[in-house]
This record gives structure tokens, sequence and C-alpha cells, in this order.
């Protein structure tokens, strides 16, 4: 973790950061360095106490430094790998290790969605108490409980408001640290007993609304009565989803007004449900709500204000790609919300590109929702922080602190058992790589290396281990000191499944495979066509598909379907791990090293062996079944010879062992984090 010594030099306090953490590469970036402090120096107005305030354009944390108008955050989520979100895992000593490392990397806020453990208030106030100067500020989410409203279109039914009331108490008494509350599926339980509005300086109330539910909702309640809170008031053009959130939060504001403080509040939105109109947008879904912050006006007896909270990527929603919005079509659309929005202060609070092998989206500028390297991802994130701030925002907060194996993606989810998804780590899934920390599997503690096959006198290959992990087959191949040009790896993972031959091979068992350019250094991933996973998302015809062999698909993935596009996820990148996370293979001295992503082998579920096999009805419509593996048959195929050097197997597991990195090319974002804070 992070200490912070204080030396006196006369009438000034300098900290002096020492660095001692168990996230491996945190030690490679330097310390921050010295500065203002950030110690809270609240502002008392009208009896209430406000360590933050916004109006006027500006959103001001104000500490003994000065008053800063720019926040770098992160978002952090409630989970660790192995477990669902609701199940809020982690524990009081790597909360205590991730708060010091969010300070080592220039971040001064966090950002939660909903109530954390008890252990996370404890730890961030006993953090910030013994690091005066450098405390990690606050932004406080509340998460609806009851999301019944999709289903029955309406907000204003009792249980969804009466629900999500209860669960603003219930923030409010958390992080006042008085609250006692028993656990409940998908909610902590325990005595929150730690006070940290000290570093309390934001509220967001809500969560990304579904559009078609929440215009129906506004439909249902077209005559829902006008909202003239003490502290917050709907204007008379407010919807009535306006109208439902401008309730809330007059109601949060009412609690904490009672308890002497006053912290700015706003409401959940995205680019999806923002104010703008967009006609260019091709999805209708996407265009078909409008939320607008400016509708939702703090009243004079609240002094801390409110603020547009924007979830803004730069690679979705589409018209991104299609407006007119300049040559950085991030950085217009960023400076047309700020026009709209007027003095109202905005903060992006999700924003980011993930460091994942699969994309999801494609977007302008190589800015895409996947396919980028570590580095690059970092880079790409560091750009868009410094496009927030040069915009004129009040801050960005970057999702997310670290990665999330439970996540799914429209273009993997239907490929994949549903209830054991968090039990490994897909790379094709882009939803699971955001973070500024690599979760990286760490494999089963009783499955070491074992050897396929040992003997130099067999061709192409004499000598072969292979291992699995949570997010991997891989293999070790010794070929030899005249290796051939070109290689087919086969994969057998249903003994009863078999069809025309791989690629340069006359296999007719394996069911996919790898072919590869040892001297190009390219490569291609194949799926018999009976375990394709596209038809699960999206019907295409057989023309639109890249060129593969009869009775083989190429390992594609959709990133849009209007117009419909697709991504190669199947282009087999070579070289090191450490210089390109997306490489798959590489050459090592007469060894061929190879790692395969098991949604490369068509599993659904390998911590169970389930194979994905898609059932197509008459109508065309395909559906999930699954079919028990009882390992990987592998086949080597090279110069006319097709050699079948073992089976990788492996026992179920239930729960996955992993280990926590600072993504490569992070010091990047940290440098961008220091440069733009800005104090007045």
């Amino acid at each position: 973790m992070i200490a912070a010594c204080l030396t006196l030099t006369g009438a000034t306090v300098t900290p002096v950061l020492r660095l001692a953490s168990a996230i491996a590469g945190l030690d490679a970036v330097s310390a921050p360095p010295d500065g203002p402090s950030w110690a809270p120096a609240p502002i008392t107005t009208a009896g209430l106490r406000s360590v933050a305030t916004a109006g006027d354009g500006e959103y001001k944390l104000h500490t003994t430094g000065g008053d800063v108008t720019f926040l770098p955050g992160v978002n952090l989520g409630g989970t660790t790998p192995g477990y669902q979100p609701g199940e809020m895992s982690i524990t009081a000593a790597r909360y205590r290790s991730w708060f010091a490392a969010m300070s080592w990397l220039g971040i001064r806020v966090v950002r939660i969605y909903t109530i954390h453990p008890p252990a996370f208030y404890r730890e961030l106030a006993a953090y910030n108490r013994a690091n005066p100067e450098r405390p990690l500020y606050l932004m406080h989410g509340v998460y609806p409980p009851d999301e019944s409203y999709i289903q029955r279109r309406n907000l204003y039914d009792k249980a969804v408001t009466e629900a999500f009331r209860r669960e603003i108490r219930d923030a409010v008494g958390a992080a006042a640290g008085d609250l006692v509350r028993a656990a409940r599926p998908g909610r902590p339980g325990g005595r929150w007993d730690a006070d940290v509005t000290p570093w309390l300086l934001g509220w967001i109330v809500g969560a990304e609304l579904d559009p078609y539910a929440a215009a129906g909702s506004d439909r249902r309640n077209r005559h829902a009565p006008p909202v003239h809170g003490r502290y917050f008031t709907a204007t008379g053009r407010a919807s009535p989803t306006e109208r439902w959130l401008a309730a809330r939060m007059d109601e949060l504001a009412g609690l904490v007004a009672a308890r002497g403080l006053s912290q700015p509040i706003a409401f959940v939105n995205r680019p999806a449900t923002d104010p703008l109109r967009h006609p260019a947008e091709p999805l209708e879904d996407e265009d078909l709500l409008q939320l607008d912050a400016n509708r939702v006006r703090a009243t004079a007896a609240w002094p801390a204000g409110t603020f547009a909270s924007y979830h803004a990527y730069p690679y979705y929603p589409d018209f991104q790609r299609y407006e007119n919005l300049g040559p950085d079509p991030y950085a217009g659309y960023l400076a047309a919300l700020r026009r709209h929005h007027g003095d109202l202060p905005i903060l992006v609070t999700e924003f980011g590109v993930p460091s994942a092998l699969g994309s999801a989206h494609n977007g302008p500028l190589d800015r895409s929702q996947g396919e980028h390297s570590e580095q690059q991802a970092m880079a790409i994130d560091a750009r868009l922080l410094r496009l927030i701030h040069d915009a004129g925002l009040a801050g960005g907060f970057l999702f997310e602190w670290a990665d999330e194996w439970f996540r799914s993606t429209w273009n993997t989810a239907w490929h994949q058992d549903r209830e054991r998804r968090q039990l490994w780590h897909d790379p094709l899934t882009a939803e699971q790589h955001f973070g500024l920390i690599a979760m990286d599997p760490a494999g089963q503690p009783d499955a070491p290396a074992r050897f396929l096959i040992d003997d130099e006198d067999a061709r192409p290959a004499h000598r072969v281990t292979a291992t699995v992990d949570e997010s991997y087959a891989w293999l070790r191949i010794g070929l030899g000191k005249s290796p051939p040009g070109t290689v087919t790896l086969g994969f057998d993972v249903l003994p009863e499944m078999t069809g025309t031959p791989a690629p340069g091979s006359e296999d007719r068992w394996s069911d996919a495979a790898f072919t590869l350019d040892l001297v190009a250094h390219t490569g291609q991933a194949y799926l018999r066509q009976a375990l394709d996973p596209l038809p699960l998302d999206f019907r295409m015809p057989v023309s639109a598909r890249g060129a593969a062999p009869a009775g083989w698909r190429r390992f594609e993935l959709v990133v849009g379907k209007r117009p419909t596009e697709l991504v190669n996820a199947g282009d087999l990148r070579y070289g090191s791990w450490q210089a390109d996370s997306r490489a798959l293979w590489h050459l090592d001295g007469d060894y061929l090293v190879v790692r395969v992503p098991w949604g490369l082998l068509g599993y659904a579920d390998p911590s169970a062996h389930e194979v994905g096999v898609p059932r197509v009805s008459a109508a065309g419509v395909a559906t999930l079944t699954t079919q028990i593996s009882p390992g990987v048959g592998v086949t080597v195929s090279a110069s006319g010879t097709d050699q079948q050097v073992g089976e990788i197997t492996w026992v179920n597991w239930n729960r996955p062992y992993w280990t926590e990195r600072l993504k490569a090319g992070a010091a990047r974002f940290r440098d961008a984090a220091l440069d733009v804070v800005t104090t007045s």
C-alpha cells in the first residue's frame, strides 16, 4: 500500500509517498510528484457543509490547496473473479491495497454504483485519515434494486419506487456510518460504522434506463404531478421520467441535509438517452428517449447544486460515425453536450476502451470496443481523458478499475453458459477487459503442465506439453531443428463429431483448427460449421462471411447490425504476450508456443467441459445447446503428416484462481490523470 509521511518545513506540510503493493507492475510507475494538498476544506452555506459544489459551469472540490475544477476518477465494481455482481466479494485487505494504488496512479475520485459492504467505508476512511494530504474522494451511486419497471414499463410502479426510496435511505446511512441491515440476495448486510462524508463529493442516482420501458412509462404517466421539492424541482417541460428522477433526488437531498451536509446530486445518463437528437443514428432505440439534466434543477436551499452525468464512450452509439461532429467525433460530441447544458457542469462518469482480443463495436479513429492491446487501450484512455478536460468538462471517470469476469457482451453472451460465466475469463468478451488492473487467470493448482508426447523420433512434433487455465489451453510444441513452413493444429472437442478435414490436414475428427504460417507469422482460427456461434447473434448469409473451406467457418464476431459488420476474431496474431496482449502464438527457438482461447474451441463453459452447439430451427432461429466434452484431442499436421499427439484433460472447477497486475501502458493514463488536474 502507499503510506504517507508528513515532514514539517516551517509552515509547509509536504506529503512523502512510498509504495508497497501486491499489484504486480505498480512498482514500475514512479511516485506522484509533490503538489498542493488535497485535504478537504469544506465551505458552509445556509447551515449546510459542502466539500464540493456544482454551478456556473464548474464542479469545485474544495481543498486546502485550492478549488480543484477537474476531477480524474475511476469506477469501482463490487466483485472479484468467480463472483456475480451482487455478491460483493472484495475483501478489506484488497480495498486497502486498491485505494493506495489508485492514489499512486493519480486518481482523485473513486466512484461506486451502489452500497458496498462495511469494509469499503472503513478502509476508505482509514486510508484517508492515514493520508490526510492525499485522500481519495468518493462519488457514491444509488442503484435501483427493483428493475421490474422494464417488464411493467412503469417507473411509477409502487414497488419499484419504494424499493428505490429505501435504497436511497440506506445509501445515506452507509456513507455516514449509520446503518445496520440484513444481507439479502444482491445486496450486502452488516453494520456500517465508518463516516466517509468528509470526503464525499457527490451522488449519482439511478442506472442506464431502458429506452422502450421508460418511453412506455412516460406514456402511462403523462399526467404525473409536477415536482417542486424543497431541494430539487422539475421544470415545466420535464418528462414523467425526469419528474420521477427529480423526486428521488429531492428525497436524497433531504436525507443528506438532515445531517447538516450538501453534496452535488445528478442522475445517470448516456448518449442513447441524451437530450440531443441524432437523425443519423441507424438504430431506433438509440435515439428513442431524451433525458435532460437541464430540466431537473437544484433550488437555492441546496447549495451544492447539481450536474449532468454521462456514460460516454467513443464507439457507441453509431451516430458518432455518421454525424458531422468534426475531425474527432468524440470531442465533437462532448462539445455538443457542453453547448446544450450551458452553465450546468458535466462529468463523463464512464469512458474508456477494452484491451480485449474480441471487439463488440467499431468506432471512429480506431477507438473500437475491443481489438486493442493493453498498451493501445491505455494510450486511448489517456487521450480520452485529455479530450474530456480540453472540452471544458468537469471530470472524467475511467471505466473501470479492475477487469470483471462476470461481464457479458452482446456478441458473445449467447455463446456462453450465463450461470457460470464468472468462473472463466474470456479474451473474446470485450466487456471483461476494461480495467486498469488485469485480473489474470492463474490456473487450477492441481493442473500442472504435462507431456502429451515426448519422443525424439516423432514428427512433425517430438515433444508437446499442455496445460490449461481459466482463459486458455496452452501448448508448447517442439518441432525440431528444421521446422515446417506451415502447421495446422487440430482440436477435437466432441469425439462423435466428424466431417471435412481441417485446412492443411486430412484429420476428419478435429472440430476447431489453427492454421499457422511459421514464415509469414500469420494464422487463422476455424470452427466446424456445426459449432459456429455466430448464428446465435445474427442471421447472416454465407456470402457475408470470410473465406473458409466447405464445412468450416472463420471465427468471426458481429460488431454491427445496421449495416452488418463483422470482425475476424480468429485472426491469430503473432508475438509475445508481453509485447501484445492479443498475441496467441510465437516461436521460441525450436518450439511453437500457442495459447488457445476457450471460445475459439467452441466452449460455452470450460469450467464444466461444456461445448456450445447451436441448434437452428426451420424458421432459422438459433438457440444454444451444450454437450459435455471429455477434453481436447490435439493433432499436429505438417508436410503431409497428421500426428495425433494426445489429449488435453482437466478437472471441472467451481473456483477460479487469479492474480492482479497493472496493465502494460497504464503509466500513460497515470500521466494524463496528473496533467489534467486543474486547481483554481
